[in-house]
């Protein structure tokens, strides 16, 4: 049964043309990936769905009774009240119950009838149980956990709404819709106000989840950990692809060869067929063999090959070699107001490192760029650059900072006086501004289009020791993929905040944690950093776990010798907790291996029909069979891992337990 149904979407901007009686359908466990570059529509689509845009001509219809939670890029605003108030307001049906107890309450009060008194009394216990289950499913205390996984502290709860900044109050509207759990959640970039913290709990959150999803992230990691469907809007229109992201690029670019094969072919048989047609066509001996040649030339089908988007690509140029200490940081103080940032910061960034800086926001991340670039001046203490170092800055407010009166040429052409003319061009060009482009004011591009900009006049300038605020905000999934591609090969020395997961593991050799006014410098990606942090949580609680079973075993061991009425009531609380513990891994087990064989026994039956030789000879009804037959094989090659670590983690929880 479809959760959604999109049937026949139009919808036009002038003369472009983003959907046209473009037609998919939503799963009730569909978590879909909505991919595309920017400008083709993605946010159009996600709001379409949600209900606060109409398309030209369509319908999207929903399943009976089914709620959808839409998250957007940007908000107008949030309910009155605190910020835990304001949040658990979002639910829909609390008023309307809590309306129907006092009018029960009120009508029981007022009711002399002996009959009616104990049918409004059964309808008030019934309701005062509604209310149970709905404080326990959509309550307090379940919202401020929300809110504090989503970086809230304790204080944080009672502000007024009006007092959130930009951010937080997304992160608010996003702990309601989460709070809701609705049918069908419509997030738009929701990590692009998230901490790396914050981001690894609702990545974890989210993980949990088994509602249907739509999601629109240029962070590759965090959607690849998400989704299990792309929808994807190409320039033939909305295609559909299962699997995560990774595996739509590699259906995608297998569907591109095959079709570049095919249509190789089909013109090599066009070519045989109208050779023959030319040479013999006005010989009376040939004319049946070239008139039914011209036929067979008819009904040769008409191979429509893919066209790709065009994208980002770019080289940073080579760069001067700097001294070995390219920056460094001695005894820095920064306070705003009575917020102290950091107190007695100190740090060394040698050449070549390419450094993420990572923290809670608020922590101090854009002000340590801000200090290394020179744009603010630390309280005390000191920020030496090194010999022979040439800054190159890009941070997110400089797209914000680019004058709307110029043209994008006149933005960038000063930077590059002493260079034709020519070359301003073509470096703009690999930012996707050719031809006429280069004309258009700054204050009529989009977000992601002045963050191309501002990433154009870095290259302008080259420099050997590059700091990047939040680089990939407004840039799309490929042109943040080219982004870290061109990093990769950049010869200088990179020091960057970003909670782009995949951005960051695929540049950082080394994390610096900023919290509390320090800086905490870990070796390797930010997984490696990830795990390091859980492994330090996880010695912490199992020491706090011993330490409170020693306190318990002191207690137990004052109050003399155990009855027989205890050592019964010990004996069903281990049972209990070995049930508690073992039995989710049990489950697991039980569903892993119902799985397994389900899959090998589809398997057994694909193996016989492969078998056939004759089946190659229908290439349309054999790939899709040679595709499951590919994609089961590696499901089980992950069932059976998952199945072994499952009977480890069984073992060492049975070990546990003694």
């Amino acid at each position: 049964m479809s959760l959604v149904i999109a049937q026949d979407l139009c919808l036009s901007y002038g003369k472009k043309v983003l959907f046209d009686q473009d037609s998919f359908t939503l799963g009730p466990k569909d978590r879909v990936g909505l991919v595309g570059a920017n400008g083709t529509g993605k946010s159009s689509l996600m709001k379409i769905l949600a209900g606060v845009a109409q398309p030209d001509s369509g319908t999207v219809q929903y399943s009976r009774k089914a709620r959808a939670g839409y998250l957007p890029q940007e908000i107008a605003g949030l309910p009155d009240g605190t910020v835990v108030e304001a949040v658990m307001s979002t639910v829909p049906g609390r008023d309307a119950m809590e309306a129907r107890l006092k009018e029960t309450e009120a009508a029981l009060s007022a009711a002399t009838d002996e009959e009616d008194q104990l049918e409004l009394a059964q309808s008030l216990a019934d309701l005062h149980a509604e209310l149970d289950d709905f404080e326990n499913r959509y309550g307090r205390h379940h919202a401020e956990r929300i809110l504090k996984g989503l970086g809230f502290r304790d204080a944080d709860l009672a502000k007024p709404t009006s007092a959130l900044s930009g951010g937080w109050r997304m992160r608010a509207a996003l702990a309601g819709l989460l709070l809701q759990d609705p049918d069908l959640l419509l997030l738009d970039e929701p990590t692009n106000h998230l901490d790396v913290p914050t981001l690894t709990w609702f990545d974890d959150f989210m993980r949990r989840s088994n509602k249907a999803l739509v999601l629109i992230s240029h962070d590759k990691d965090f959607l690849n950990r998400q989704i299990n469907r792309v929808v994807s809007l190409e320039v033939e229109g909305v295609r559909e692809y299962a699997g995560n992201y990774d595996e739509y690029k590699r259906l995608r670019a297998e569907e591109k060869e095959l079709l570049k094969a095919r249509a190789v072919k089909v013109e090599a048989r066009r070519a045989e067929l109208q050779g023959f047609i030319d040479r013999f066509g006005a010989k009376a001996t040939k004319a049946r063999q070239a008139q039914s040649r011209a036929k067979m030339l008819e009904k040769l089908e008409k191979v429509q090959v893919l066209e790709e988007r065009t994208t980002m690509k770019f080289r940073f140029p080579e760069v001067e070699r700097s001294g070995r200490d390219v920056v460094t940081l001695e005894g820095i103080t920064k306070h705003y107001g009575a917020q102290t940032v950091y107190n007695g910061l100190t740090g060394r960034v040698e050449r070549g490192q390419r450094i993420a800086v990572v923290g809670a926001n608020g922590a101090g991340k854009t002000t340590l760029l801000k200090m290394v670039a020179g744009e603010l001046t630390p309280d005390s203490g000191t920020v030496t650059l090194g010999h022979n170092v040439v800054v190159g800055y890009y941070a997110q407010h400089h797209a914000d900072k680019l004058d709307r009166q110029n043209t994008i040429i006149e933005e960038v052409r000063p930077l590059a006086a002493d260079k034709p003319e020519s070359y301003v061009r073509g470096v703009l060009g690999a930012f996707l501004f050719s031809g006429d482009d280069v004309e258009k004011p700054i204050g009529v591009l989009s977000g992601g289009e002045r963050a191309r900009v501002a990433l154009a006049k870095l290259l302008l300038v080259p420099s050997n020791f590059l700091l990047m605020d939040e680089p990939t905000n407004h840039l799309d999934l490929d042109s943040s993929e080219m982004l870290i591609e061109a990093l990769k090969s950049y010869s200088g020395t990179l020091l960057f905040v970003s909670h782009n997961r995949s951005f960051i593991n695929g540049l950082a050799s080394q994390v610096w944690e900023v919290a509390d006014g320090k800086l905490t410098p870990h070796p390797g990606t930010l997984d490696d950093y990830l795990y390091h942090q859980q492994q330090l949580q996880q010695a912490a609680a199992e020491a706090a776990a011993a330490a409170a079973g020693t306190a318990r075993g002191d207690k137990a061991g004052s109050a003399g010798p155990v009855t027989e009425k205890d050592r019964k009531r010990q004996e069903a609380e281990a049972r209990q907790r070995r049930s508690v513990v073992e039995g989710p891994i049990k489950k697991e087990i039980a569903k892993l291996e119902a799985r397994i064989a389900e899959v090998e026994a589809g398997q057994k039956e694909r193996e016989a029909q492969l078998a056939d030789p004759a089946l190659y000879n229908d290439f349309a009804r054999a790939k899709p069979l040679m595709d499951t037959h590919r994609a089961s094989k590696e499901e089980l090659e992950d069932l059976y891992a998952r199945w072994e670590a499952a009977q480890e983690k069984l073992a060492e929880a049975t070990a546990s337990l003694g």
